[in-house]
């Protein structure tokens, strides 16, 4: 029977066992000591082979600075998993060489095929789009995908066309195929414990492409340039199944019946779908839907949200802060960092770390600003950002006369602060930024720090544009971010603004069943519907309620 050991791998010692090489495959002499560790911890001296678990790297402080590794040790006639990534583990002279896996996902078993044909609709190509049009399909239902947005390949000639100033409004950081998604880090960790549902997502990827790394780091992530290549991919799979996109498809309108059932969807193009069950798989800036919802009288409500600006520092400031003495060891990644406060019972924090990422315009709408982070799997752009922002809860948007009573308000809340950057950046989505010191001293700045904001930034005041509540909120965090990472407000550090697209403002109700309890047979699913924030999270919804709607067409 096979044993499981918690194991702890100092760096240091990896720098020993790796000499010279420690420069070109650290990773090779972290195994061999996981699997010598391993081995002597479970007691078992001749194992048949061994499987990676869990990787995570420990930098706390006051903590020597290492890996922390789960490893399962198999012995001598048991049986080795299947389907597992082989890793490259020399273990030196004299060291009997084994097999050593990784991976131990959990995966959903397969949904019973239905009785009969039925034609399911689902809007949004996303995360909760796709995995639940995979599972649609694996129980033999007809499904067609429509997404607003153009495929990757012509969506990456429209957000070149956006860092040059021209927004296409269907099709950019947001709206496009696998959602936001796409062409952003690519994180893979979530809050969630669905073990099975989890597996059965990161497994998918790694069918269709992703590093099987993700299947065992703590703080797994794609990069956004290997994000596009999967989701080739996994179309061209969903399509040799059955499944038909129609991409440049905009819902406009659900087609009901005189008696108010529902039938299916029209589109902007005229493009007409009748189904007998639709999902609502949109993002978070599907602005147009929640106005749909409203114009059917759909019940939607009220949720909070964040706002606030990206942070940029240079990443070799980070390192340092997180790794000290060790910054420049070349085994370690790119440093991280979480940071969250309370002020005033709000709360203030970190949000989209990107290590080695870049700042990228996410405005959907002309006249508009937003911006995100994004980051290649190397990580290895001279700057971190994340978006540093402020709790926003119903009464805050509620205090605003113009917003008041409003079930959009939270949305147009959002819509009032982009317009505002808009403008204080100048036109084609350049970006109002201020030192960091210069926000905390209410000093607008007069010049700017390098940035990899390709639209460009200008020399502007965060704190005339975003409501006061936030900008003062934001003041205080960031001294206290300060005191627990030193180095934080920087001389090298500045804002980016705005950042408003971190959540739905609002949810589209659903009931236990994952019905709209306003119209039966339509499915509110993901991070636009407000039951998901990320990419997991928004695949786990996606994959538990293709269960609901089977279950509803099965009567």
């Amino acid at each position: 029977m096979a044993t499981q050991v918690d194991i702890f791998v100092p760096l240091s010692a990896v720098t020993q066992a790796a000499g010279e090489a420690v420069h070109e495959d650290p990773d090779a002499a972290l195994w061999a000591l996981a699997l010598l560790e391993a081995s002597r911890r479970s007691g078992i001296a001749r194992p048949l082979g061994a499987r990676l678990l869990r990787k995570s790297l420990d930098a706390r402080k006051g903590f020597p600075l290492g890996y922390r590794l789960q490893v399962e040790v198999f012995p001598p006639g048991s049986t080795l998993p299947e389907s597992c990534a082989r890793l490259n583990v020399d273990a030196g002279p004299g060291v009997q060489a084994i097999p050593f896996l990784q991976g131990g996902m959990q995966r959903l078993e397969a949904p019973l095929p239905l009785a009969q044909k039925k034609r399911v609709v689902v809007i949004g190509s996303g995360p909760a789009g796709t995995f639940c049009a995979q599972r649609l399909c694996q129980a033999g239902a007809d499904v067609i995908l429509l997404e607003q947005g153009q495929p990757v390949q012509p969506r990456r000639h429209d957000l070149a066309l956006l860092t040059r100033g021209t927004l296409a409004p269907d099709s950019n950081y947001c709206f496009g195929e696998g959602g936001a998604g796409t062409f952003s880090d690519g994180k893979l960790y979530t809050r969630s414990k669905d073990k099975a549902a989890i597996g059965e997502t990161l497994w998918t990827l790694c069918e269709h492409g992703a590093d099987p790394r993700i299947s065992v780091e703590s703080r797994p992530h794609i990069g956004s340039n290997r994000l596009p290549k999967i989701l080739l991919a996994m179309r061209a799979d969903l399509t040799a199944r059955g499944v038909v996109y129609h991409f440049g498809a905009k819902v406009v309108e659900l087609v009901r019946s005189p008696s108010g059932t529902l039938l299916g969807v029209r589109c902007e193009s005229g493009l007409e779908v009748l189904a007998d069950a639709v999902v609502l798989a949109v993002g978070h800036s599907a602005r147009s839907i929640y106005e749909l919802m409203i114009h059917h009288e759909i019940l939607v409500e009220r949720k909070p949200f964040a706002v606030g600006a990206r942070v940029e520092h240079p990443q070799p400031l980070i390192d340092r802060i997180q790794y000290g003495a060790a910054a420049l060891h070349p085994a370690l990644p790119a440093a991280f960092y979480q940071v969250a406060t309370t002020v005033a019972e709000r709360g203030v924090y970190s949000f989209c770390m990107c290590p080695g990422g870049w700042v990228v315009p996410s405005a959907t709408e002309a006249g508009g600003l937003c911006v995100n982070g994004m980051s290649l799997k190397r990580r290895d752009s001279p700057l971190a950002n994340s978006a540093l922002v402020v709790s926003v809860e119903d009464r805050d948007v509620q205090r605003f006369e113009r917003f008041a009573g409003d079930p959009l308000a939270g949305m147009l809340f959002q819509r009032a602060i982009e317009q505002v950057a808009f403008v204080a950046g100048g036109g084609q989505f350049r970006a109002p930024a201020q030192l960091l010191s210069d926000f905390v001293a209410h000093k607008r700045s007069e010049s700017v720090l390098p940035s990899t904001y390709r639209p460009g930034i200008v020399p502007s005041d965060l704190g005339s544009i975003l409501p006061p509540f936030v900008a003062e909120s934001l003041r205080q965090a960031v001294g206290k971010f300060q005191r627990t990472m030193p180095g934080f407000l920087s001389a090298q550090a500045q804002l980016i603004g705005v950042e408003t697209r971190t959540s739905s403002p609002l949810r589209i109700v659903r009931g236990e069943d994952r019905q709209s309890p306003s119209l039966a047979g339509l499915f509110p699913v993901g991070e636009g519907a407000g039951y998901a924030g990320g990419i997991v999270s928004a695949a786990i919804d996606g994959l538990r309620s293709a269960d609901a709607v089977l279950a509803y067409l099965r009567g």
